[in-house]
Parts: C-alpha cells; structure tokens; sequence
C-alpha cells in the first residue's frame, strides 16, 4: 500500500533492546509504583510471606504481587485472571515484576490473606501526602456512596421480601388448583399434558416454600431482620430510584486535592451515625487539629454533632425538614426563638412558651416548653392542632444552633461539598464497571476498596507531582 505508513514484515527478525529498562520511560507509572513498594516496610505493615520457610517450594516475595495489583488498579484490570494474563504479555509488567508472572490463584489468595496489611499500606500512602503538605487545606467533606455487591436482589431477603413473594407463590398456587379442577371436570381445553405441567408448577412451588421457610428462620435470627445468600454480609440498601444490595462506602476527601484522606465499608444503609467516627479519622490522618467538616443532611444527628464539637472539629451540616407541622403549612419550629436569659421561647404571635418539665427520651434529656395563651391564640390554626405548642428543646441544642447559625452565615458550602466529595466516587464507579466489588464478605471487601483508593490517591499525586517529582518525594 503506497503513501501510507508501512508496517514490518511479522517474519523479519528483529533486535530488541538489550534491557528491559529501556521499554519503560523515566516518567512511566510504573516506576512510581515500583518506588513505593521498595520504600515500605513490609513486615512491619503485616505482610505475609516477608521471611521465607527453609523448606518446600519457593513463594514468591510479597512485593511482587503488591506491585501486580497496584498496577492492576492503577489501570482499571481487578481480576486475578486478567492480571495473570497481564504479566505473561503486559511489557510495563514484566519490568515491575522482572518477568515473575505468578498464576491467578496466586494473585487472588494475595489478597485475601493480607487485607490487613493491604489497609494498613492505603493508609501509609495517605501519610505520605501528608508528609508532602497536601492536606494543607482544613477543609474535609464526608459523604457515603452505595456499592454493589457479589450479591443479587433476589438473593436477598428482608421482611417486605419474603411477604410479597409468599403471597405470589400463594395467588399461583390457587391458579393452578382452579385450572386443575377444571380439567377434573372434562374441560376439553385442560390436555393432559397442560394437566401434567400443572403438577409440576404446583410441586415446584411447595418446593420454593419449603425454601423460603428456612430462609425465614435466618432473617429472624439476623440482628438486622434480613438475609443474603451470596455474600453473607451485603445488605439491602435504598439509593435515588430504586434498591442495591452492596455495602455503604465512607469517605472523607480534602478540598484542595480531592484526594481521599481516610474510608470505611460498613453493611449499614444509613450515615447518621457515621460522622463522628469519620471526622476523628480524617483529622489523625491528615494532621490537621482545628478541622472543619462539611457533609449532607443524611449525617444530622444530635449525638454525632456533640462529639464531633467535644472533639473540637467544625461541623458544617444541614438540618433535615421532617417536620409534619410545616408540610401542613403550619411554623415550623424555626420561628419560635429561643431566649437564654430567661429559659423560654418566644412564638410567632409574641407570647411567653414558659419551661414546664424535663424528661429523658432515648437517652437525650429534653426540656419542654409551652404557653397558657395557646387555647385562645388567634393564630393557633397555624399552629397547632393540639391544646397547646409544644416545644421540646435538647440539652445541647446550642451546639446544633451553632451548626445552623455558621451554615447561614456560609451557605456556599454546600456547593463546594458537592464539588469536592462527590468527584472520587463518580471516578470510583467509572473504574470498578457496573458489578463493582469482585470480592464477598465485608473483610475482602475492605480490601478491596482499600486497593482502589490506593490507587486513586496515587493517581491523583501523580497528577500533582509528576512521577518523578513523586519519586523523589518518596525517596527523600
């Protein structure tokens, strides 16, 4: 073909260069990886397999695999298989390696038997950055992001689950009976083939009942009331339009880098009680003591904020508008204001709500506050449907005044938590494909997601530094 770019001959022999290392250039990837694996301390960070037995056939060094799976997730190739084939043919591998090309079954029981030590190296990457001053922003949103799980829906089951199928296996069966008796009764439309398959639907059906009888006896027994068959630890989870049965994903990323400064998987659906536990981890690791923390409405919770506020961390968060009251169009409990000096609320129409007694309701202490002019208010139709407007006012309602109080004042930081939190976990989903998490049970499964953001944080850096200015940041 003329006045193209010629190819060469398949059969002409060639020279290839006389090493590997010139395959590879100096700001390839896979030198940063190489260098941080060489830079950590393997035995310290837990990894098996460190020192070798004296006997029986040699295993292959711990840091030869980390570098396969870092390289892996780095490049968006999570299978034990693939990344057997990829060591067999993948140039940029064989370098990192020197030309080790273990079986798949090695690679997966890798990292099945060190995910703690798998953690354990996430986590030394993100003191890495901090050592760099990348956290120098004090500025850290926390969000949570459903994830599939090795786990089908049908495979799961909750009590809404097991009801509606119970009545379909019920409405069939009665189906089945009436065109059975039907065809008892010489209907000449009812063959006795269609009779014989009749049977069959029946008997499979009791059969699934039977089944579902001893799936019920494991819900019941379940803490939570619900039964995954695949992976024992998946739940089922509401997300925007419709349910996933996977696991919750926790993170906390910096403003300045979007990078993910510290993550946890938990098999709860919700985030009310995951704000404390994720500030506190997102201040050991990046250093910083006076932090400030953005998240959604999803983490209003009362407790969480006290502690987060003991703690001296600032809190940025929403309040939730559940009230039923203010979707009737009555005040909301907003427009009655709070006067300290002398303990009492003042309402919309300008009356006293006077303290009347305290309780405790789960564990908070409450103070309840109303007004004796209620019952002839002129606008107690916009109100109360009651007798009186009552006001029931936590002990520590100060602090979550203040929350609200810094959120007025700064109502920008809303947007600039979308903007930060929500761009790792769009990269994360785009990487993992639409089946996610490869791994079951919530221990491989941390493991996992410890290896993605592993390598979405070095991928970030690299982005940041260059490969080789992180190289010699490793070094150094």
């Amino acid at each position: 073909m003329k006045r193209f770019v010629a190819g060469e001959s398949r059969s002409q022999a060639t020279l290839f260069p006389e090493l590997l290392d010139d395959f590879v250039s100096e700001d390839n990837p896979v030198r940063a990886i190489e260098a941080f694996v060489e830079a950590l301390d393997l035995r310290q960070l837990g990894f098996k397999g460190v020192d070798p037995h004296a006997t029986g056939r040699p295993a292959y060094h711990p840091a030869v695999l980390l570098k396969i799976y870092l390289y892996g997730y780095l490049n968006r190739v999570q299978s034990s298989r693939r990344l057997e084939r990829e060591a067999q043919r993948n140039v940029e591998l064989m370098w990192l390696t020197e030309r080790l090309a273990p079986d798949f079954k090695t690679i997966a029981d890798f990292r099945k038997h060190n995910g703690k030590a798998i953690r354990a190296t996430c986590r030394d990457f993100v003191v890495l950055c901090r050592r760099l001053g990348l956290f120098t922003q004090a500025i850290v949103a926390i969000d949570g992001s459903k994830f599939k799980a090795v786990n089908n829906r049908d495979r799961n089951f909750t009590f809404a689950k097991m009801k509606r199928r119970a009545e379909e296996i019920e409405k069939s069966i009665e189906r089945y009976l009436r065109q059975l008796d039907s065809a008892d009764q010489g209907d000449p439309a009812v063959t006795e083939a269609q009779t014989a398959k009749l049977k069959e639907k029946i008997a499979a059906l009791t059969e699934e009942v039977q089944k579902l009888q001893a799936i019920e006896i494991q819900r019941t027994q379940a803490p939570d009331q619900q039964v995954s068959l695949t992976d024992p630890d998946s739940r089922s989870m509401t997300t925007r339009g419709t349910g996933v049965v996977g696991y919750n994903v926790q993170t906390a990323v910096d403003n300045r880098h979007h990078l993910i400064i510290a993550h946890e998987v938990t098999n709860v659906g919700s985030d009310r009680s995951q704000l404390s536990r994720m500030a506190n981890q997102a201040r050991d690791a990046s250093g910083i003591e006076d932090l400030t923390v953005v998240a959604d409405r999803g983490y209003f919770k009362g407790e969480e904020i006290l502690e987060c506020h003991k703690a001296g961390i600032t809190i940025y968060l929403p309040k939730p508008k559940t009230s039923p009251s203010q979707a009737k169009g009555m005040f909301p409990r907003e427009a009655f204001l709070f006067i300290p000096e002398s303990n009492e609320y003042r309402c919309p129409a300008g009356e006293r709500l006077i303290w009347r007694f305290k309780s405790v309701e789960k564990g908070q202490t409450l103070h309840c506050y109303w007004s004796s002019a209620c019952p002839n208010c002129t606008m107690k139709g916009q109100c109360t449907t009651g007798k009186h407007r009552r006001i029931k006012r936590w002990e520590h309602e100060d602090v979550l005044e203040a929350v609200q109080s810094r959120l007025d004042q700064k109502p920008e930081m809303m947007r600039l938590r979308r903007q930060t939190v929500e761009h790792p976990f769009g990269t994360l989903k785009a990487w993992m494909g639409s089946t996610h998490f490869l791994t079951k049970s919530l221990k491989n499964v941390s493991t996992e997601m410890s290896l993605h953001v592993l390598a979405y944080n070095m991928k970030r850096v690299l982005k940041i530094l260059g490969t080789k200015g992180l190289i010699q940041a490793m070094r150094a």
